[in-house]
């Protein structure tokens, strides 16, 4: 018998062993909304490229708007962006924010058909499975190379899942009215019901993609889930407010894709993370589902963005009580900037 029990101790260790050794600790980066040219990002980028190669960072992901909201939309602004995340020596995970295409309708930002610079992004920046950046990491993409629905991905690393979205400001391209059409606009109404049926579709893609990378994520044991999107979906309406309608009056375009993330995180044992751009203040909270009825295994987080070039680093450890701590990480040489000096 004891015997039986020792050989049991020692299979017992052997796994919990192996168990630790596989689960092992890394750090990501968080990036987004820059270079501006309206807030003279450009000289300022250098020593955030700088910054983020001298880290030990496994990746980073960059939560979208690669150009400001009025600037022209020329191909040259994803040639750019794409030369950007290529000077990173880690991988780079791209989610698309909405100046690159839902705002590119604007007159002052060329008066462009924001569908068809969509297309351009998923054909000259989705070209392949792989990410940017000098090294290349695989990536799951819910659509083929080119095609629709490419630029959702997704990949895991011991013990959590990070999943990117095209859920972009600016509504999530929903058009509610004629004003919100063709105000400072170069739509018309055909390429505004063009826009709704492209969001409707987009939107269930979106959701269809989250719940199959939840399942996935149950199914391997991992304990983390990060999600990346754009758009802020409402959060930063006043936290007071009870009433989560009245709070998302004007965000009706994000209601469906944050039923499914609530859903979804009630029923995940581990930790959930939504990350997003778009408002440009570094914030970490708990703001779902609204301030009386916190979801406790659920934590937003908002990046720095312009006229803050800085980033956050995420150290990631799958045995951790939190799987995800957050670190915003100023660059000394842009410092000056952030203040206004």
């Amino acid at each position: 018998m004891s015997r039986t029990l020792l050989s049991l101790t020692v299979c017992a260790a052997a796994l919990t062993c192996a168990v630790s050794a596989n689960a092992q600790s890394y750090s990501i980066g968080l990036w987004g909304d820059m270079p501006y040219a309206k807030a003279a990002d450009a000289p300022f980028i250098p020593a955030l490229l700088e910054d983020m190669n001298a880290s030990d960072i496994a990746f980073s992901i960059y939560d979208g708007d690669i150009k400001d909201g009025s600037s022209e939309c020329t191909d040259a602004v994803y040639t750019d962006a794409t030369a950007m995340f290529n000077s990173l020596k880690a991988p780079v995970i791209y989610v698309l924010g909405d100046n690159e295409w839902t705002d590119c309708h604007r007159t002052n930002n060329g008066g462009y058909d924001n569908l068809e610079r969509l297309d351009h992004i998923r054909k000259t920046m989705f070209s392949t499975t792989g990410s940017f950046g000098m090294a290349k990491m695989d990536l799951e993409h819910q659509g083929a190379a080119g095609e629709k629905f490419v630029e959702n991905t997704r990949t895991q690393k011991d013990g959590a899942m990070f999943v990117g979205l095209n859920v972009p400001g600016s509504n999530n391209n929903k058009v509610n009215d004629e004003k919100s059409c063709t105000k400072k606009s170069a739509r018309t109404p055909e390429q505004c019901a063009a826009d709704n049926a492209e969001y409707t579709e987009r939107d269930a893609a979106n959701i269809a993609w989250m719940k199959a990378s939840f399942a996935k994520a149950k199914a391997d044991g991992d304990k983390g889930i990060m999600i990346v999107v754009q758009g802020d979906v409402g959060f930063d309406t006043p936290e007071t407010e009870d009433d989560s309608e009245a709070r998302m009056a004007d965000k009706d375009g994000y209601a469906a894709f944050l039923d499914a993330l609530i859903a979804e995180t009630k029923a995940f044992d581990g930790q959930v993370a939504l990350v997003h751009g778009d408002t440009h203040y570094f914030k970490i909270d708990k703001p779902l589902p609204d301030a009386t009825h916190m979801l406790s295994n659920f934590t937003r987080v908002q990046t720095f963005g312009s006229p803050n070039v800085h980033w956050i680093k995420v150290d990631v450890d799958a045995t951790s009580r939190n799987v995800f701590t957050f670190s915003p990480m100023i660059v000394a040489a842009n410092a000056t900037k952030t203040l206004g000096e």
